[in-house]
């Protein structure tokens, strides 16, 4: 690939590697120069640009992600689509992710053109969680060089495996001793339950016991008759030795220690056992606390299926010290029974869709174009809402202005916060004033969009949901076609003041020109991005299905 400036008369097919701001559009870094854009440079008075030119052999960047993607998939994880060259790995169901950091490793060595970052091996993830991210770094690179990195990724066992988390019923026995306050006990339960169920597994009635080993396995039997799968004896003095209480109870009843101690701090008194195949924990004391400890790495690692032996646990030291410092606190002071287990995994951000329909439909008036219905006696909000509702945006608020309680009531009860523009009247700036007043602080983002625009479906609101990343600097998303923006735009949180302060019956289009560095744009196959009906001539250009009765029959 050869990269640098390029005089315009040789720069048809070649990749622009910088963002260009014409006087009628902008050309996008990583496009590829077609005869309109060269013709729309030189009308701009530029002579040359920055670009990479493809050689024979190379393979373009999103080619080469998607091959190296393909080998990198395994059960239970799903990849998305390559996109300026990163192919992402998702969770498909919640698990423990097990990661060959060897492989990884030599797959990053291959060449610093080809990337791999995963999160780390035991981590704990939930459905729809990044897990790792494949991305080429130039717009294209050598294919020997991506052929190396498929047989890197092809050969031996996978880099990345997901164990799912089973739906293990537990059974806690608690020992007491007097002088134990019963508040210990109760926030004892309550923790150990908020972790089970943080795994997918349900907590048995727990049962009491005296500190006396005969009485411990008195209860764990009890706990197995019941239906337990996983054995847990919290004592009302910690667990010292291979052959103090909790550990003798369960081998009177039955069962075996497997190993005592681990390399994790807090959590070092921890001591592993079983009864027949059911695994049985004697716990340290700080697993009587939210903050995260040693059990943290172990009850996930159970709960995914996976042999938690003598030396799976002495391999738990690098990365054990968990103990919170002055030097290096945990934010987990507060942490009640709801708190998480482990470190939190990642989740997707909570974007919110805003709905604008308040306007009074003056190029249709007197008919209310929001409130037309179709051939299947859905108005024209109702089936926009409904798209909306088909995507990943949440909540959905609808802005209401001109005949607000007909327009409500077109919503049918729909899932949706309806929030009404006093000032609708003022023009589009107001109801898109209300509509980022009431996206809730939990959100992240908001996508706008137009209540007549039915045609943009729910699947072409999730690509734009899926291109927002604010890691790396795409903070506003619109959609194209054929290079024309068009809607819904999706605008990070950091923008709602600048959105908040707009006048007039303008939206919010006008920001992109001071944001441009953060503008990222998809281009949709369809026009539907660019089609809103707001006259009774271009509700004729509808489908036939979604045209409505009258106007035009």
């Amino acid at each position: 690939m050869r990269f640098g400036p390029v005089p315009l008369a040789e720069a048809k097919g070649a990749i622009l590697a910088h963002s260009q701001r014409l006087a009628d559009r902008m050309l996008r870094k990583g496009s590829v120069l077609d005869e309109a854009a060269l013709h729309a440079l030189r009308e701009a008075g530029r002579t040359q640009v920055i670009a990479a030119r493809l050689e024979p052999g190379d393979v373009p960047e999103d080619i080469a992600a998607d091959k190296l993607a393909a080998p990198l998939v395994s059960p239970l994880l799903s990849r998305t689509r390559a996109a300026t060259g990163r192919v992402n790995l998702v969770a498909d169901v919640a698990g423990l992710l097990r990661v060959d950091a060897a492989k990884v490793n030599r797959l990053n060595g291959v060449d610093e053109s080809l990337t791999l970052g995963t999160l780390a091996d035991g981590a704990v993830v939930a459905a729809r969680d990044l897990v790792a991210t494949i991305k080429v770094i130039p717009f294209a690179v050598p294919g020997t060089l991506v052929s190396v990195a498929e047989a890197v990724a092809r050969h031996g066992g996978p880099a990345l495996s997901l164990h799912p988390f089973r739906p293990l019923k537990v059974g806690l026995v608690a020992t007491e001793l007097p002088g134990l306050k019963e508040s210990v006990i109760e926030k004892t339960v309550a923790v150990t339950e908020a972790r089970v169920v943080a795994l997918g597994g349900s907590l048995l009635p727990p049962l009491r016991a005296p500190h006396e080993a005969s009485a411990v396995a008195a209860a764990l039997e009890s706990l197995i008759g019941h239906g337990a799968d996983l054995l847990l004896v919290v004592g009302a003095s910690a667990v010292v030795d291979r052959r103090d209480v909790g550990p003798e109870g369960i081998v009177r009843a039955g069962g075996q220690i497997l190993h005592f101690g681990m390399p994790v701090d807090p959590g070092n008194l921890i001591c592993v056992g079983r009864i027949g195949a059911r695994p049985a924990l004697v716990l340290p004391g700080c697993a009587r606390s939210p903050k995260q400890n040693g059990i943290d790495l172990v009850l996930p690692r159970l709960f995914a299926g996976l042999t938690v032996g003598p030396t799976e646990i002495m391999r738990l030291g690098v990365g054990g010290l968990l103990k919170e410092t002055d030097v290096r606190p945990l934010p987990r002071e507060k942490a009640t029974a709801e708190a998480r287990v482990g470190p939190a995994p990642r989740s997707a951000p909570v974007i919110a869709g805003v709905v604008l329909a308040a306007g009074r439909s003056r190029r249709m008036a007197p008919l209310n174009k929001l409130l037309l219905a179709d051939r299947a006696g859905r108005p024209m909000v109702a089936r926009v809402v409904d798209n909306v509702l088909s995507s990943k945006a949440r909540p959905v608020v609808v802005v209401t202005g001109h005949q607000a309680e007909q327009v409500a009531h077109a919503l049918g009860g729909r899932p949706v916060r309806v929030v009404h523009a006093p000032d609708y009247a003022d023009g589009l700036s107001a109801s898109l004033r209300a509509g980022i007043a009431a996206v809730p602080p939990e959100a992240a983002a908001a996508i706008v969009c137009l209540g007549d625009m039915p045609l943009v479906t729910g699947r072409m609101i999730d690509r734009l949901l899926e291109a927002y990343d604010p890691d790396e600097g795409r903070l506003i998303v619109l959609p194209t076609f054929r290079g024309k923006q068009g809607n819904p735009m999706l605008w990070d949180r950091r923008f709602f003041p600048e959105i908040l302060r707009i006048t007039g019956d303008s939206g919010a289009r006008f920001l992109l020109g001071q944001h441009m560095e953060h503008v990222a744009e998809v281009e949709m196959a369809e026009d539907a991005v660019l089609r809103d009906f707001d006259t009774t001539e271009s509700l004729e250009t509808l489908p036939q299905r979604l045209r409505p009765v009258t106007p035009g029959g």
